[in-house]
């Protein structure tokens, strides 16, 4: 009995023995690669903080580029009324152009975007056509809107574009042209005499023909891309004047041109041409 007591204990003391050195041996594996992982995470790390030191590097070049093109574009160039961009040689050039303006108008303009609008206005104007009163151009903010009368334009009651016509529209479609992202729209517009035709059931219908007359002719004749274009017809219902009159009925048939240019570009346009 005694010596399988004293069996059993030493079993006992090998066993206890035996799984001691296992966990020994997993620990010092688990500590081996606990080891191992930090030694590659601690590599990773360095790389990571030298690819940021170097993209740091690169904003801050970045930066101090914007910077300068900052100061040279504050340099050459004026913020018209919050709105627009004006170089100062173009600005230059409207001052020269404003001292053509009738001293009256030019009074009026109480802000630079008055005073650009007033220049804009007398060179397309004055490049478009020779004929007092059959031209008249507005400018909001930077939106250049042109009425066109139809004695210009159209024979009384025709939707045809008259060969009169040519140079104005050959004008416009240089304007056009001029920048891709411009959009255009042509509005016709109508007296309050009523029309009833085999063409024509009413003043809509005149309208609307007559601006997609307009914008067929800036298409096919003078290039005009049409994804630029948008023809429309007002009819009688968006008058200058009250139709109490034969002049007053002629100021209200007319063509409106709307367009949003870049107006630096469309001033320079205007002036390299000595209009």
């Amino acid at each position: 009995m005694k010596k399988l007591f004293i069996t059993s204990t030493l079993s006992i003391v090998l066993l206890a023995s035996c799984v001691s050195k296992k966990k020994y041996v997993a620990l010092e594996n688990d500590l081996s690669n606990t080891k191992s992982t930090l030694t590659k995470t601690q590599v990773a790390k360095e790389e990571l903080e030298a690819k940021m030191a170097k993209i740091e590097a690169r904003v801050t070049e970045y930066n101090n580029k914007i910077n300068s093109l900052k100061e040279i574009n504050d340099s050459q160039f004026t913020s018209v009324d919050g709105v627009a961009m004006m170089s100062n040689n173009t600005k230059e050039k409207m001052r020269a152009t404003l001292a053509k303006v009738d001293p009256s108008k030019l009074a009026e303009a109480k802000t630079l975007q008055d005073s650009m609008n007033l220049a804009i206005s007398y060179k397309l104007k004055n490049s478009i056509s020779d004929e007092e009163g059959d031209i008249d151009v507005n400018i909001d903010k930077t939106v250049v809107m042109i009425n066109i009368s139809d004695k210009l334009l159209f024979n009384s009651g025709s939707y045809r574009v008259s060969s009169k016509a040519n140079p104005v529209l050959s004008k416009l479609a240089e304007v056009i042209n001029s920048e891709s992202s411009m959009e255009v729209m042509v509005e016709g517009h109508t007296d309050s005499r009523t029309i009833n035709t085999a063409m024509f059931k009413d003043n809509w219908d005149l309208s609307v023909k007559r601006a997609t007359s307009v914008v067929r002719i800036l298409q096919d004749k003078y290039n005009v891309d049409p994804a630029k274009l948008i023809a429309s017809g007002r009819s009688s219902y968006l008058p200058l004047v009250e139709n109490d009159s034969r002049e007053n009925r002629a100021k209200n048939r007319r063509t409106r041109i709307i367009i949003l240019p870049n107006l630096d570009k469309f001033f320079a346009l205007l002036d390299a041409e000595n209009l």
